[in-house]
């Protein structure tokens, strides 16, 4: 978007969006606010309205390119970085804000504006199913990784979406648990990692979580998210939900969330458009959403439009292959090394590698 003003590029987009939405009508600003697959935002072509790609892979870019929506029958090739459980254990967050600048060019490269993550929730327990790809135990290290992470995948005109908002620490029965933390608890452990994030980088989205806070879903509490996200810290983005993670879109709306993913297939396009006409729901609340959801895509344009003359290929994979092996590097920590076994010289003779993913290799984690 070129500059007219002195005004902000973000108030500018902000009018640009509103202006746009202006020109809506009230079924296509209910059909902004729910994704037209599993990873693309709706569009408008009367308006020129493209919706933009978002895709998994806070450690490596995973542009699905077969049936499964998880990358499982094909996708894109991409670096696979360490995952954040590895990278935190440089205590470098500017090698942070490195792999996620590189992070950052192959979503250009791949057509992809939204890179969903990093996690920062807090590793409560050895056993939850995410670990791999929250960063830390510890609020203060997590939180100068996400900022920095975050920070770097944006310098390149590429959206991140700090994820799970909020105390979601485990996945264990992830959609129906309740997490019960008291406010002083959630301020010094829970959330400084979500807030440094916000406050520091401000992320283009943010991911709500599937888990009930205090008895609320995390997609339906004004508090988390319209009060605290926003009032307090100054969230000036995109609060969308997690895959499936909606409970009730019109009070979801109601509560802050601007966009479901993926895709209701209209279905709750038709509840809030009819919430509207009913004056359940006040157009200006979908109005504001709606805005929230174009801004997205008036910012995601301008960046594919600044990266259209640039060529990447092999020689960008091979220097961000480069990196990834640094970042692994750096980030191994030797807790003890009896009878100076390590490092393995030449003649140290054979090495067993034990466990199925040994034939079978799980590079980074699932979901």
């Amino acid at each position: 978007m070129a500059r007219t003003s002195d005004k902000p590029d973000a108030e500018l987009v902000g009018e640009a969006a509103e202006a746009l939405v202006s020109k809506l009508t009230l079924r296509e600003k209910a059909s902004l606010c729910s994704g037209a697959s599993f990873w693309n935002l709706q569009s408008i072509k009367r308006l020129g309205l493209t919706g933009p790609n978002v895709s998994d892979g806070p450690h490596g870019v995973r542009r699905d390119l077969g049936s499964s929506h998880l990358g499982l029958d094909g996708s894109a090739p991409a670096t696979c970085f360490p995952c954040a459980c590895t990278l935190a254990s440089s205590w470098d967050p500017t090698l942070a804000m490195l792999v996620g600048e590189a992070l950052g060019r192959e979503c250009l490269a791949l057509g992809v504006s939204v890179l969903l993550g990093p996690g920062v929730n807090i590793k409560r327990h050895p056993l939850c199913g995410r670990n791999f790809e929250y960063f830390s135990e510890d609020p203060l290290l997590a939180g100068e990784f996400a900022a920095s992470f975050v920070k770097g995948v944006q310098s390149q005109g590429v959206g991140t979406s700090i994820k799970h908002f909020a105390a979601n620490n485990q996945e264990a029965n992830r959609m129906t648990i309740d997490t019960q933390v008291d406010e002083r608890t959630l301020r010094e452990i829970y959330l400084p990692a979500f807030e440094a994030a916000v406050t520091r980088s401000q992320p283009w989205t943010v991911m709500c979580a599937y888990n009930r806070l205090n008895g609320q879903q995390c997609s339906e509490h004004d508090w988390l998210n319209n009060t605290l996200l926003r009032g307090e810290w100054g969230f000036e983005g995109l609060l969308l939900t997690d895959w499936g993670a909606i409970a009730n879109r019109v009070k979801g709306l109601l509560a802050g969330i601007d966009l479901e993913m993926p895709s209701s297939a209209g279905v709750n396009d038709a509840r809030i458009a009819a919430a509207v006409r009913s004056g359940a729901l006040e157009e200006g609340v979908l109005d504001r959403a709606a805005a929230r959801v174009v801004s997205l895509y008036l910012k995601s344009d301008a960046a594919k439009a600044a990266h259209a003359s640039k060529e990447e290929g092999k020689e960008m994979h091979a220097r961000h292959h480069a990196l990834a092996r640094r970042a692994a590097a750096e980030s191994a920590v030797l807790l003890k090394n009896d009878g100076q076994l390590l490092p393995l010289g030449a003649g140290s003779g054979r090495v067993a590698l034990i466990g199925g993913v040994a034939t079978a290799p799980r590079d980074q984690g699932p979901g």
